[in-house]
């Protein structure tokens, strides 16, 4: 593994602990609240590269989030790539 494929694990798994950490304390809520809080709590606080990759990791099925996090990404806003975001300004990316 190289330096930067390190740095990527070692930063999904950082994203996977802190959602998980989130859930737990939000478990000891009733299930509507702690779906809430945990939503509330990423939109609130993470920056869009962050919640990106939380959707790529999630999407992809490859990380093991708590049930919590899973139940509450459906509340949680989801960034525009790049790409959408050019897209959405009228720049065409050039191949």
């Amino acid at each position: 593994m190289s330096h930067d494929e390190d740095h990527i694990a070692s930063t999904k798994e950082k994203l996977v602990r802190m959602a998980n950490q989130i859930a737990t304390f939000f478990h000891s809520k009733p299930r509507e609240e702690g779906i809430a809080g945990v939503a509330e709590h990423i939109n609130k606080f993470w920056e869009p590269r962050m919640r990106r990759q939380f959707f790529e990791m999630l999407d992809a099925g490859t990380a093991n989030f708590d049930e919590l996090v899973i139940a509450a990404s459906a509340k949680i806003k989801r960034p525009q790539t790049p790409e959408q975001a050019d897209k959405n300004l009228g720049y065409a990316r050039q191949a």
